[in-house]
């Protein structure tokens, strides 16, 4: 992982949560003028999306000038169970005052992943302005990223062919879970002014030490930017 991340460490998962609540807040009262968001899924997040959609996050950030994008989705209808999208919009656009024009979702509805990463990489190239990613000028100005027990962010997983795509900004993840998947790939995470990982609870400590040992074998720790990566961690999870 690098640059070297700067770490947070709460003494738990809720005291995490208003922390990183905390942050994105700031980065966003910070920002002249359009900030983009790129979200994560997972029940941390969660917390930190009721946090921002309540006072006085709500009434106190400029969020007509925020645009949302996501890192990755289940290939499920947007209002299944399991869709990253429903749980983010229960949890904070619901309750905010963000045009639809700038809530950019995946487009699970197209009619395979792999049209729906082409559809969410046009929509992302649009966003951007062009069709390479030029290193001194980010894609996001904020990026959340969960850490799974088995080492993945966003769905890139160990062994994913994924790992290694470096030309697309999107592409379908097949085999690595039940259900299929679209996922950015590194270029397009990398892209990013801030790279913020949430890792909360006992059982994320170990993947998290060997994350930290920049184990290469884990596709969380394969994370490089020219930007800042930080880790808002749980005492719980934190490897003392």
């Amino acid at each position: 992982m690098s640059p070297d991340p700067q770490i947070d460490v709460a003494a738990d998962a809720d005291e995490l949560a208003h922390r990183v609540a905390a942050f994105i807040a700031a980065r966003i009262k910070a920002a002249p003028q359009r900030l983009a968001l790129n979200l994560s899924g997972g029940s941390t997040p969660r917390e930190v999306y009721q946090l921002l959609g309540a006072e006085p996050y709500r009434s106190g950030i400029a969020w007509r000038k925020v645009a949302l994008f996501w890192g990755d989705e289940r290939f499920v209808p947007f209002d299944h169970k399991d869709s990253n999208f429903r749980m983010t919009s229960e949890a904070l656009l619901s309750r905010l005052p963000v045009p639809p024009g700038e809530v950019h979702r995946i487009p699970v509805d197209a009619g395979s992943p792999q049209e729906a990463a082409a559809l969410y990489q046009a929509v992302l190239r649009d966003f951007y302005g062009a069709k390479t990613l030029d290193p001194a000028r980010p894609l996001f100005d904020v990026t959340l990223l969960g850490l799974g027990t088995d080492g993945h962010t966003a769905s890139l997983f160990p062994g994913a062919p994924a790992l290694d795509e470096r030309g697309a900004w999107a592409t379908a993840v097949i085999g690595a879970m039940p259900e299929p998947r679209i996922s950015l790939t590194y270029p397009a995470l990398e892209s990013s002014a801030d790279i913020v990982f949430l890792v909360a609870g006992a059982v994320k400590k170990e993947i998290l030490a060997r994350v930290l040992a920049n184990d290469r074998a884990l596709p969380a720790a394969r994370i490089a930017t020219r930007g800042a990566i930080r880790i808002f961690a749980d005492r719980a999870a934190f490897p003392l």
